[in-house]
């Protein structure tokens, strides 16, 4: 699984390094010039001008100075912050425990009308059950070393899930079968969430598909990325390392490809309830 940043976001930060390199021409000056002028190195200037290293607040304005043009900072900062937070580190995210982060996505879940979810690796968030969360949330918390606020983060993330019973909402769910394998928690916890998804299948605004571990997947599509598609505008994609927020018209076509092919190797109904039902024997 990769955990470096999309082109969306490479494009961003390419397109705000050339339009600094842009006014160091137009102000007629040489990089080893503006990094006198900034009193940093040569090397600093070069990396940030092509897109090497991302600027610092603090950059910009020096940079702007030293071109003559403070005035333009401003909308350069806020470019590079717009770049930045297309591809946001968990340590970043969750610095402060994931309590806020949950507060942070309840107003999405309830403005976004179509959720297409594809689940690689745990179920997915409106799915999990109180006992899955805390589980998945202790070890998440100490793999990452955050503060732990679990047990408030839980009761969030249950009030975020009211989605799946209120409102104008439509759910289309793919989950790899090996998720339905992957022991989070104890058995006791794992037996509750198989159950509780073959209960959400029966939900009118539940599509829920299961890609057997045994789909043949030449010409189809690969295993990805864990990742949620918020109506047709905005997709998170969940990395080990960061989470990606993609909203260029471009990547949202991929995904959505990616999407409908992944659609085409699951089974639903019968045929999903009976995988469901395996791995629940399974854990006896």
């Amino acid at each position: 699984m990769s955990t470096f940043p999309t082109s969306s976001v490479q494009e961003a930060r390419a397109a705000l390094a050339a339009r600094l390199r842009e006014l160091r021409l137009d102000a007629g000056i040489s990089g080893k010039e503006l990094a006198r002028r900034c009193s940093w190195s040569v090397a600093k200037s070069s990396r940030i001008e092509n897109a090497v290293t991302a600027p610092a607040d603090a950059d910009i304005r020096s940079w702007c100075a030293a071109c003559g043009v403070k005035d333009q900072a401003a909308d350069l900062i806020a470019a590079n912050r717009q770049a930045d937070s297309m591809y946001m580190q968990w340590k970043r995210l969750q610095r402060t425990g994931m309590k806020q982060l949950a507060q942070n996505s309840a107003k999405l879940y309830d403005r976004t009308r179509q959720f297409r979810v594809y689940a690689s690796h745990v179920m997915p968030g409106y799915l999990q059950t109180p006992g899955y969360t805390t589980a998945l949330l202790h070890t998440i918390a100490g793999f990452r070393g955050t503060p732990d606020d679990v047990r408030e983060a839980v009761e969030i993330r249950m009030r975020r899930a009211r989605v799946i019973h209120e409102g104008d909402h439509r759910f289309a769910t793919l989950i790899e079968e090996h998720v339905l394998n992957h022991r989070i928690g104890d058995q006791d916890v794992m037996a509750g969430q198989l159950g509780s998804l073959l209960s959400a299948m029966t939900l009118p605004s539940m599509s829920i598909g299961i890609i057997p571990a045994a789909a043949a997947r030449d010409g189809a599509m690969w295993p990805l990325e864990q990742f949620t598609m918020f109506d047709d505008s905005r997709i998170h994609v969940e990395l080990l390392a960061a989470k990606i927020t993609l909203t260029a018209p471009g990547e949202l076509d991929i995904y959505l490809r990616a999407y409908t092919r992944l659609t085409e190797l699951a089974v639903y109904g019968a045929d999903a309830r009976a995988l469901i039902l395996k791995a629940i024997e399974a854990l006896r």
